[in-house]
């Protein structure tokens, strides 16, 4: 089983930052934030790769997850074992890459990558979010396992004066993951997915629940993009084909709370990020409080 990591954007958000380094290198912490995405992406059993779908214009990318033993033995040379090794550890992720240098939309970036699955259902994690403790992921692999294989997306609720913002689903509770029963909209609920609404008004969305950029797909959905005509922005949308799959095989989603990932697909939600990270973190804790010069953060 494979995970496809889309990274052909611009990141425009970040400019002039990203003129010269992609947004899925800019830091959080000591890692890249691509890397937490692949180490994400490889948590569910199962999952042996992460494609990553990029354009030529971000070759720093590719660099990035190359080895490059020579600058280890430097390291090592210096006496920098402890960096030697967490450099080795980038270069010896199982990253491939594909390239989507005319972006046509979620969905085309998706199929990009069809020469490297397996005929298995995937995974697809969109870039700009991270969850540090990965299990969101493994959440969506044991409800499809439970449900024939089945497509899994996470969701989670917005305020209703929002849903035109979102991809709303419709559908019904079916359960809950884990011993635990819960309502509807609260975190643990598994749904039946029965359609899946574009940035409908408020009083005709189906649900308050949208799709956060982890989707655990059946195989088909790759034939069904291969036939995908363009839809909102003239783009080849994900969701379309996801529509269409659903008239063919059952769709399950997991509601999850937004706050277990972490969102970097802005400026202000980056820097947010950095200082949740280092306040979760006590090899960075105290080094950060001190430095912000403010103990009662």
């Amino acid at each position: 089983m494979k995970a496809i990591i889309p990274a052909a954007g611009l990141g425009t958000r970040f400019l002039p930052a990203t003129k010269c380094s992609p947004k899925e290198l800019l830091p959080v912490l000591d890692k890249p934030v691509m890397q937490y995405v692949v180490e994400e992406a490889l948590e569910p059993e199962g999952v042996n790769g992460a494609v990553i779908v990029n354009s030529h214009e971000k070759p720093q990318i590719e660099a990035y997850f190359e080895e490059d033993l020579a600058f280890e033995e430097m390291l090592r040379e210096r006496g920098k074992g402890e960096l030697a090794d967490k450099v080795h550890e980038a270069g010896a992720l199982p990253v491939s890459f594909v390239y989507q240098d005319d972006p046509k939309g979620l969905g085309h970036a998706v199929l990009c990558a069809q020469s490297e699955m397996d005929g298995d259902p995937f995974f697809v994690l969109l870039g700009d979010y991270f969850v540090p403790g990965r299990q969101m992921c493994v959440r969506m692999a044991e409800i499809s396992r439970a449900h024939n294989n089945a497509s899994v997306i996470a969701v989670a609720p917005v305020p209703a004066d929002q849903v035109s913002r979102y991809g709303i689903i419709a559908g019904e509770q079916i359960g809950s993951y884990g011993d635990t029963q819960v309502g509807p909209e609260e975190e643990g609920a598994v749904w039946r997915v029965t359609g899946l609404v574009e940035k409908p008004a408020p009083e005709e969305a189906p649900s308050h629940l949208f799709i956060v950029g982890r989707y655990l797909l059946s195989p088909r959905i790759m034939e069904l993009l291969a036939t995908q005509g363009p839809g909102a922005g003239g783009e080849i949308q994900l969701t379309d084909a996801m529509e269409r799959l659903l008239e063919e095989e059952e769709m399950y989603a997991i509601v999850v709370d937004p706050a277990e990932g972490c969102d970097t697909g802005t400026p202000a939600a980056w820097a947010a990020t950095n200082a949740r990270m280092a306040l979760a973190n006590p090899a960075f804790t105290d080094a950060f409080r001190e430095e912000l010069g403010d103990a009662s953060l």
